[in-house]
């Protein structure tokens, strides 16, 4: 991968993310490789969900039982620290094991401030022991990571070079919850507010298809009934928004059925886990057909999605 500084990635994020003509772009010009018998390599973008974010672990492990090659993975909030810990070189089994003994106290502690109720100090805990690696350039495979530029609005991405602790908990940093991460000179908050799932940044870092995971949310139909589900239910608005613009830049849709589980639900992660690897599983023969093929067969470019 071509060495890219944090400031540089996140500069062309910011200008481009929304414009039409640069996703065409993108899109085409990787139209063109996959049909012109280029290698094919495969970008694996992992969505936030907080707790529910543990089905990215039984989707990793699947695809590394079924020998599928990651080129390149990217994330969001809980994507994000799992994308992390696969490109650090850490196994599924210890992603997994982590997933199922985390829970809340593990991200976060309860710490009022005026910019937040919760304070994420206690996640670089979490990382450092996770993590194999903690900078971008000593990842095994391309690793970005997606926050929010609370000032702008605008993206903010990272990957190439740099420390990856700080980039991840500002990922997480779901606003009105947790505190915004102060980092680079600015003042960042959770990807989510930027894209549902960081497709394009995968692209960026050379996959010529992507897989994206999104996680859908836990009964979006239902009243809520606290502040939190409040907010919550405005995230899945405000992520709607966002639907067309990752699934142009995805060649493949994997959505594990964790709608079940509350943002919270620690203690059901064999649960989510399972979901996870049900999901990839269904989708094994689309990934070998269309985007892992035999040499000698190039893959066509096909949008293809798994239900719900």
């Amino acid at each position: 991968m071509e060495t890219t500084t944090n400031a540089t990635v996140s500069r062309f994020v910011s200008e481009t993310w929304n414009t039409t003509p640069w996703m065409q772009r993108s899109f085409s010009e990787a139209k063109a490789r996959s049909g012109s018998g280029a290698p094919v390599r495969i970008g694996l973008a992992l969505g936030g969900g907080f707790a529910r974010g543990i089905a990215h672990a039984g989707i990793l492990r699947v695809l590394d039982q079924y020998r599928i090659h990651i080129h390149c993975v990217t994330g969001i909030s809980a994507g994000a620290i799992v994308a992390a810990a696969y490109a650090s070189g850490a196994t599924t089994e210890e992603i997994l094991s982590a997933g199922c003994s985390m829970r809340f106290g593990d991200v976060g502690r309860f710490r009022p401030g005026r910019l937040g109720l919760i304070g994420s100090q206690t996640m670089k805990g979490l990382l450092e022991r996770l993590l194999k690696a903690q900078r971008f350039e000593e990842m095994r495979i391309p690793l970005g990571v997606m926050a929010t530029d609370l000032a702008t609005g605008e993206p903010a991405a990272f990957a190439g070079t740099g420390e990856v602790l700080e980039p991840i908990r500002a990922s997480c940093a779901y606003p009105g919850l947790f505190q915004p991460v102060s980092h680079g000179g600015r003042l960042l908050v959770d990807g989510a507010m930027s894209t549902g799932v960081p497709a394009a940044l995968a692209r960026q870092l050379g996959a010529t298809h992507v897989i994206s995971v999104p996680l859908p949310p836990a009964n979006p139909c239902a009243a809520p009934n606290n502040m939190f589900q409040v907010v919550s239910r405005c995230f899945q608005i405000l992520q709607s928004r966002f639907e067309n613009a990752w699934r142009s830049e995805t060649d493949l849709v994997i959505a594990p059925d964790v709608r079940g589980v509350d943002w919270n639900a620690f203690g059901r992660a064999p649960e989510l886990v399972q979901a996870g690897e049900a999901a990839a599983r269904a989708s094994i023969s689309k990934i070998r057909e269309r985007l892992a093929p035999p040499a000698a067969a190039p893959a066509p470019f096909l949008q293809m999605e798994m239900a719900y």
